[in-house]
């Protein structure tokens, strides 16, 4: 039977409907409304305030990578609406389902240039999958329904619902809608064309220097597990893009951990050389690929992706297969052979033993840098037991080489979007997903410092988040591009910081500076005893780069390697 019920009562009835459980938001005049009915009807949804909404979106952001639920913030119109604009832009590149809730300004001053209005239905257009703006209550149900269907289904991502303050105080007899209707808008799980299937099990059979590129989508679609019986089953070596880092454990004798810019340099020379590359639910971008022209020269590309757009958009793909990864595998599985590869496999062994000096550099040397912080974080954690929540920049990359992961969504990164910021609320929001979960954010000094009043956050809902500062007194990783390309000029790169210990302690977090190798893992082990959330301030030499590098526009063929004697690059 249905009920008289306000715009902002329909708002939180249709987030209870969805599962919603928790909202990132922070409240402001045009979407007070909605807030007053939630103090007023005491709704079971927990409500965390933010101090920035970039924060809620990120929050969002993490929730939903870390649950693969969707995550839902809610802002006030005009400015704390385009605040969520970089969240959801990192959102929509990383293929996350989000839902925004804005408030806006009555309909009477749509167009007016009312006291903070916006249209951010506009502004968000290029960076959602779809959004509304509702002017009529009789709309709102439907939108909310649709909000949640369009974000979850598919190819995932955030969609923005904006909503009049008149909406959100009008009344209106309220049921929840029980189906969507969206002609045009068909995202099914789409099962592959067996034809198209046979095909590439065929390519794979014939295959004597075969690769498997893994992306995200395989756990959006829950096929790791498959995934790996097609890999163990032909002896396929197994490379990963950077979001994809998890879907086969890095540990396992057929990875080949993650290609491009920074991957491994052996798994760069397999993706060269293969003949036969099969590529799933990975967006085959210019990160991975370097020059579109000279990617995997002598491959016969097979690619699966749910999205049709993604077919032949960066590279020529000689067997397209538009479908869900979990369907595509169970579907090519029984038509793959066994199959053994020695001589590739052999190849691919002593490419590897390169890394083997590479670690050697890193963790041997009387200096505090990043990769040695890195691994022993992996040990400290046994083994990798826990989520990582990394920013953007040379720590990123640290992390993706020492840190080796062995289980699905346990690195949240920012990788089409490359937000600096990322870490510290989209680690909050996937705490608040994952609450049990060991949960750690890994910042350089530069991006921590544009979401850091976020601690504020941790502290306000007692979350047992570790964080982790590499400290190298840069932005680090536009400092190497002027390192390597703009012959050492340092222009707009050295920070001024501030005693990130200190910074902690006046939010209540206990932290600690790390200056010296061998207080290193001391220190992990502090952080990880002390029941609420801790700060480490590794302070880092200040001029280590990340290597392999492949130059914008190079191929990946081409990639500067750091040198075996001084660690200094060479090509």
């Amino acid at each position: 039977m249905s009920e008289l019920k306000t715009g902002g009562q329909i708002i939180w009835e249709s987030l209870i409907h969805e599962g919603v459980e928790v909202v990132f938001g922070l409240p402001g005049g045009a979407i007070l409304p909605t807030y007053d009915d939630l103090y007023k009807y005491n709704y079971p949804v927990h409500h965390v305030l933010v101090t920035h909404e970039q924060g809620a979106a990120h929050m969002a952001d993490g929730y939903a990578r870390a649950t693969g639920r969707v995550g839902v913030c809610l802002a006030t119109s005009g400015p704390g609406a385009t605040n969520l604009v970089t969240g959801l832009a990192t959102a929509f590149m990383d293929s996350t389902p989000v839902v925004a809730i804005t408030g806006q300004v009555p309909k009477t001053l749509l167009g007016r240039d009312g006291f903070q209005e916006a249209d951010i239905r506009a502004i968000s257009m290029p960076v959602t999958k779809h959004n509304y703006l509702i002017t009529d209550i009789r709309d709102l149900p439907a939108a909310l329904k649709e909000a949640f269907y369009i974000a979850r289904t598919g190819r995932p991502g955030p969609v923005l619902v904006d909503i009049t303050k008149c909406v959100q105080q009008a009344s209106m007899e309220f049921t929840y809608p029980t189906t969507v209707n969206l002609p045009g808008y068909r995202p099914n799980r789409l099962t592959p064309d067996p034809e198209v299937i046979a095909r590439a099990a065929r390519l794979l059979n014939e295959a004597q220097r075969p690769v498997i590129v893994a992306g995200q989508g395989v756990s959006m679609a829950g096929a790791e597990a498959e995934l790996r019986q097609l890999a163990e089953k032909a002896n396929i070596p197994v490379a990963t893009s950077l979001l994809g880092i998890g879907t086969f454990p890095s540990t396992h004798p057929l990875s080949l951990s993650w290609g491009g810019m920074h991957g491994e340099a052996y798994c760069n020379y397999a993706l060269q050389e293969c003949d036969v590359m099969f590529a799933i639910g990975a967006r085959l971008d210019d990160r991975l690929t370097g020059a579109f022209s000279t990617f995997a020269p002598k491959a016969r590309i097979i690619h699966v992706d749910l999205d049709p757009a993604e077919m032949g958009k960066n590279l020529t793909i000689d067997t397209p297969v538009v479908g869900d990864a979990l369907l595509t595998l169970r579907a090519l599985l029984p038509q793959v052979e066994p199959n053994e590869h020695p001589a590739w496999l052999g190849q691919i062994s002593e490419w590897r033993s390169e890394t083997t000096e590479r670690d050697i550099l890193a963790q041997e040397g009387d200096e505090l840098v990043a990769p040695y912080v890195m691994r022993q974080l992996w040990h400290a954690t046994n083994q990798g037991n826990c989520t990582v929540v990394t920013d953007v920049g040379q720590h990123q990359m640290w992390e993706a080489q020492y840190f080796y992961h062995t289980k699905p969504r346990s690195l949240l990164t920012s990788g089409g979007l490359g937000t600096m910021g990322y870490a510290l609320p989209a680690a909050i929001g996937a705490q608040m997903g994952k609450p049990q979960e060991e949960m750690w954010v890994i910042a350089g000094d530069g991006g921590f410092q544009m979401t850091m009043p976020e601690l504020s956050t941790v502290m306000q809902e007692r979350l047992p988040i570790k964080i982790a500062i590499i400290n190298n007194g840069y932005l680090g990783m536009v400092r190497q591009w002027q390192d390597v390309f703009y012959n050492k000029r340092y222009v707009g790169t050295p920070l001024f910081n501030p005693d990130f210990v200190k910074i902690a302690e006046a939010y209540g977090i206990p932290g600690r500076a790390v200056t010296r190798k061998e207080d290193v893992f001391d220190a992990l082990r502090q952080a990880q005893n002390t029941a609420g959330p801790f700060l480490l301030d590794f302070q880092v030499e200040e001029f280590t780069n990340v290597y392999p590098m492949v130059a914008p526009g190079k191929s990946n063929a081409d990639m500067i390697r750091r040198g075996r004697a001084t660690g200094a690059a060479e090509n």
